[in-house]
């Protein structure tokens, strides 16, 4: 066997094992414990992420979101809002030129996003469940 052939099947196992371990991650949903919500359905979650709506249960909330890139932020477009980066970018795209609305501010990792929740109560993030702390409940659960 080439070394080139052997290095191929290392960085291919690498790949999978890594792929495997990623798609394990549980992705919820979070908002400030001191928040009247205590759930919310995906179509609720996706509407507010998508600015089609800017409550939930009748309480108003704030989107929080992950950079782009960052892997618990694909999970959850993906299981929840049904749209991948490319599909997401132009959805927000169309809505800035006609001016009907803007995405919600974006946050470098599950630390930042589970600060400004803590901070902020009327914001609601995701985050990967292993991120959780107290001051923070989780409304929702990625499936």
């Amino acid at each position: 066997m080439t070394m080139k052939l052997k290095l191929a099947r290392v960085l291919s196992t690498a790949g999978l094992m890594m792929a495997a371990t990623f798609a394990s991650a549980e992705v919820v949903v979070i908002v400030n414990a001191s928040s009247p919500i205590n759930s919310a359905t995906a179509e609720e979650i996706q509407q507010v992420f998508l600015g089609k709506r800017n409550e939930i249960g009748g309480v108003s909330v704030t989107p929080v979101d992950h950079s782009e890139g960052n892997e618990v932020r694909e999970v959850f477009y993906d299981k929840v809002v049904d749209k991948t980066p490319s599909q997401l970018n132009a959805y927000w795209s169309r809505l800035i030129f006609t001016g009907k609305g803007k995405p919600p501010k974006q946050y470098f990792d599950d630390a930042e996003v589970l600060e400004t929740v803590l901070e902020e109560e009327d914001s609601v993030g995701y985050i990967d469940s292993s991120s959780i702390a107290e001051g923070v409940k989780v409304i929702f659960t990625v499936q």
